[in-house]
Parts: structure tokens; sequence; C-alpha cells
């Protein structure tokens, strides 16, 4: 279980400086989902096609680009810092994370998200196979210890949308995510795969935000001025491309079946973690559950 969050920020917004506000409360909030690890990923519009160094995953404040991830152990509100506020203020793209260790130990910094993997920055919640992909893709050697990796080894790799496709249909436990593609930091790649909750909003302002649970963005209404004027519970096996403008642009929308495992089933409470019983019901009726269960000796077989 970890925290989604982020931000693709609208150039004609009238107030910036009130996203960047949200978006660290979000962060705040998303610590009800993680307290083992909190970064961030800051995208300033410049494109880079040059991977990222494999160090990278290890440094607590790199700079790849026109990319900054900044991380470290404990709480988002322990790791963030006012200096880092001229830097979202210039992000069009922010990524944000919260970590509670499933895979991979606490203590390392390599195991903390955004990761940089190739030409992505990514962040994931829940709790995947990480195997299953390593047998089933040739990835390089891991840095750090989590399924989230292994993950985004898989999608670098991926040179077209059916490639990506493939990555998350292959993807064995719980998971979404959220990444961007250096090369294109004004696009941001939304996924939910089985289980894990995913929350897309647009406020009035025409960005573009996530998050894990849709009770932080009403906190955010209610305690800032932000407005937002949709919002929506992702379908599980729902894969999202947003191109942001004057306001943001689906380039595309694909659907595919996820697969869980039969004790994926079992962990509802860490699913759900800080919904509403209202959000929670309306997060599991039957239009917005679309998964198959795969069972381990199935898995091993394959």
């Amino acid at each position: 279980m970890c925290g989604l969050f982020g931000l693709l920020r609208s150039p004609s917004a009238a107030h910036p400086g009130l996203a960047s506000r949200v978006f660290t409360l979000l962060g705040v909030q998303a610590e009800e989902r993680g307290r083992d690890s909190a970064g961030v990923a800051l995208l300033s519009g410049r494109a880079s096609r040059r991977p990222a160094p494999p160090q990278a995953t290890r440094r607590p404040d790199v700079q790849v680009g026109g990319c900054r991830v900044v991380k470290g152990l404990g709480r988002f509100s322990e790791v963030w810092r006012p200096g880092l506020g001229p830097s979202l203020d210039g992000a069009g793209l922010a990524l944000g994370h919260t970590r509670f260790a499933t895979q991979g130990g606490r203590g390392r910094l390599a195991n903390a998200s955004p990761l940089l993997t190739g030409r992505l920055a990514g962040t994931h919640n829940g709790d995947v196979d990480a195997a299953v992909l390593r047998g089933r893709f040739t990835l390089p050697a891991p840095a750090g210890e989590t399924d989230t990796e292994a993950l985004y080894q898989a999608l670098a790799a991926a040179g077209t949308a059916a490639a990506r496709l493939d990555v998350l249909a292959g993807t064995v436990g719980r998971a979404a995510l959220a990444w961007a593609d250096r090369a294109r930091p004004d696009r941001v790649h939304l996924a939910r795969a089985a289980l894990s909750p995913l929350t897309v909003a647009v406020d009035s302002e025409h960005n573009l935000w996530w998050a894990s649970n849709p009770q932080w963005l009403r906190v955010a209404e209610r305690e800032t001025p932000v407005e937002f004027r949709t919002k929506a519970l992702l379908a599980e096996g729902t894969y999202l491309v947003i191109q942001q403008g004057t306001r943001p642009q689906v380039v595309s929308r694909t659907r595919f079946v996820p697969v869980a495992r039969p004790d994926d089933l079992s962990c509802q409470a860490e699913i759900w973690c800080g919904f509403t019983p209202a959000d929670r019901a309306r997060a599991t009726t039957p239009k917005l559950q679309r998964h198959r269960i795969e069972a381990p000796a199935q898995r091993s077989a394959a």
C-alpha cells in the first residue's frame, strides 16, 4: 500500500501558486497510505531522451535533464522542505509518492519512489509479482528490492503503446501507476490494474490531478480555494495518456484485463485505507471492478 498524487499543470492557470499549495497538501494527506519514505518528481518541461544513470535511484536529490527527483526516508512532511517551492512552481508535471513497504526494506533509499528508470519517472501503489515480470521480460539487474522497479524496467523497455499494454496486462497483483516519459514532459501516463484505486480530477483552471483517495481532493477543496469540476475513480484495467495544453486532453484511452491473486482479495482494508464508506461503496461497484483471479499454481506454470 502506497499513496499516489500528482499534478499536470495548465500553462494558462491564473493562480499557479495555488496548485503548488494543493500538491503539498495532497502529499501530507497521502501519509495515511505510507510513512516509510516519500518523494516527488518535478518536470520542468525541458524534454530529455537521455536515460537516467544507474545510481540515480539511490540519490536523495538528483537532476536528469529537466526532471528533478527528491526523496527520503520517513513521512512526506519530513521529506518536503520549503526550498523545493521554486522547483515545484516551475514544474509543468509533478509526481508524488508515499511508501508503505510491501517489498524491499524500509531503510534503503533505492527502494523509495519516484523511481528514475531509463527515460521514465514513475510511481506505483500496490504489490505485484516481480518474479513474473522478470520471467516474462528481459530486465536489467535491479538497484533495489521492490516490485516497482521491475514494473518500470519493463515499461521503460516497452517502445510502443502496445508493448506498454502488454506489460500492464502481464502484471500479476495490485497496481495503480502514474509515470512520465522525460522526452514528453507535457504528458502523464495513468494506469489502474487490479484493485489499487486511482482518482483523476480536473479543476476550474484546467489543471489535471490524480490521487489514490478522492477524500484528499475534498479536503483540498475545503482547505484551499481550489474547485474541482470533475472527479472520477478509474475503472480497473484502464490506461490513459493525458497531454496538457490550455486544458488536459486524453491522447489515448486503452482497456485491458488485469490479473489479481487470491490473496489480494484479503487485503481490502489496506486497499481502501482512508476511504469514506461512501467512497468505498462507489469504488467497489461492478462497473468499476474488472479483473480476473490467477491462482499461484497457474502463475508458476506460466
